[in-house]
């Protein structure tokens, strides 16, 4: 800009068409023939002073990485022992399919009308058994993982008075407990013969009988019929007959029927539900070891909790559970499993995810639904690793402690919790044995002996 406010006209460079290239003001006097522009340096290429050109070197050297490692790798260390002192993490991840949720979770279908008073069965009184009063609670209404609050509430379920029950009772008129055993899959051995053990040390013989289910005939096993002989009303075998079972149910003549696979989870899911609808009472998974009579826990239909956190979309489980005879919420299952996708294979689609779907309907029809033990009444393994019951498969520590500063010897800690529970849950594992000593077979499988007598008193 000029004095006067006037703008100049700065000089206009000419095309290389049409007018030679001005000189750059670098050009050295010497050199009339170098080019009027100087370009800038390659980015990854310079010339040193002799003119030679050569590579840039990394940004970081060898030598610094490792003092980053070197102190950088044990201050974080540090810092999570840190933290992991002050604050106590909560961590646990689960994946589901997006696609499957939104399929058999997020509808809410309604209910097929088998609370109708004109289909409820005879048998069954909805006034008593749904809306009726009971003498125990049996929930919580608070998860209870922390410390042995779950145990202690088990501990609140007092045991029934047996003086009202001096009379004869028929078998047929008792408590009837099941269970299944695949015939196909495993010889019934010792193994299998502790689940028998833990029930006649642990029930009423006089108002309950076991029933043994199975696909075969297991009647020449010599465990069984020592067992046939000494409770002849309070022990039975049966075969399992699932199309008769399903007469007069919405899975009858249905190709469902005929699922199963290798683990017996789809068919025993199935079979569980068929029998208590034919005869009510009990179910208890052949994995399991009984601890105390369930008998205050009857005046509830419930199945159980998997564990103390509480699985978003399978929350449930069925490795005990308790059903009337025709009872509506058993028929409500049967229109879920005849209406919905079949069963995958090795799946709980009949279990675990069948109980939520029906569970989830009943509210929505704003009908009680069925109970909901705790995860610790029969599962205590299935809990934080602070208040877990031990590894039933596992040498006792040397110290002899539980958790809490608790014992494992008899009239310990461990000795307590387990005579407020209701059985102990082993999650098959039929090929592990028990720790010679261990807590199991001390504290349970001697006193089952001591009760019942020795094998050969048997």
């Amino acid at each position: 800009m000029s004095r006067g406010g006037d703008y100049e006209r700065l000089p206009m460079y000419a095309s290389s068409s049409t007018s030679p290239r001005q000189r750059s003001s670098f050009s050295s006097p010497s050199s009339p023939t170098l080019p009027t522009w100087i370009s800038a340096p390659s980015p990854t290429h310079r010339r040193s002073r002799s003119g030679i050109p050569h590579t840039s070197r990394p940004l970081i050297k060898p030598r610094t990485i490792f003092l980053i490692l070197r102190y950088a790798l044990p201050m974080t260390a540090f810092l999570i022992f840190l933290g992991y002192y002050f604050y106590e993490p909560h961590i646990e991840l689960a994946f589901y399919d997006r696609t499957w949720v939104h399929k058999e979770i997020d509808p809410v279908l309604p209910l097929s009308g088998c609370f109708d008073p004109g289909r409820v069965k005879p048998a069954y009184n909805v006034s008593e058994y749904v809306y009726g009063a009971k003498k125990t609670e049996v929930q919580a209404g608070k998860d209870m993982r922390m410390g042995l609050d779950c145990y202690n509430f088990a501990g609140t379920i007092q045991q029934t008075d047996r003086s009202q029950f001096l009379s004869w009772i028929p078998p047929e008129d008792r408590t009837q407990y099941h269970t299944y055993w695949r015939s196909d899959l495993a010889p019934f051995g010792p193994r299998q013969e502790w689940m028998l053990k833990s029930f006649f040390a642990t029930q009423d013989t006089t108002t309950s009988r076991l029933i043994l289910w199975s696909n075969g005939d297991l009647s020449a096993n010599d465990i069984l019929r020592t067992y046939l002989n000494r409770y002849p009303d309070s022990f039975a075998l049966k075969i399992v007959d699932i199309p008769a079972l399903a007469v007069g149910t919405e899975l009858e003549g249905s190709d469902l029927l005929i699922s199963k696979d290798a683990k017996a989870w789809i068919d025993g899911d199935l079979i569980r539900l068929l029998l208590l609808w034919n005869y009510g009472g009990v179910w208890v998974d052949m994995d399991s070891l009984m601890t105390r009579d369930l008998d205050p826990l009857l005046e509830h239909e419930f199945v159980t909790q998997w564990d103390c956190y509480d699985k978003k979309y399978l929350p449930l489980n069925g490795a005990v559970m308790r059903f009337r005879k025709h009872s509506p919420y058993l028929c409500e299952a049967f229109h879920i499993m005849a209406t919905s996708s079949p069963p995958r294979p090795d799946s709980t689609d009949w279990g675990a995810l069948l109980y939520f779907k029906l569970w989830r309907r009943l509210l929505a029809a704003s009908i009680p639904p069925f109970k909901i033990l705790p995860f610790c009444f029969t599962d205590g393994r299935s809990c934080r690793l602070d208040n877990r019951l031990p590894d039933p498969f596992v040498p006792d520590n040397k110290a002899g402690k539980w958790t809490f500063g608790l014992g494992l010897e008899e009239g310990g800690g461990l000795d307590q919790v387990l005579q407020k529970v209701f059985s102990v849950h082993l999650h098959n594992q039929w090929e592990k044995s028990y720790p010679p000593n261990g807590w199991v077979d001390r504290l349970l499988l001697r006193r089952y002996d001591e009760k019942l007598g020795t094998r050969e008193e048997l």
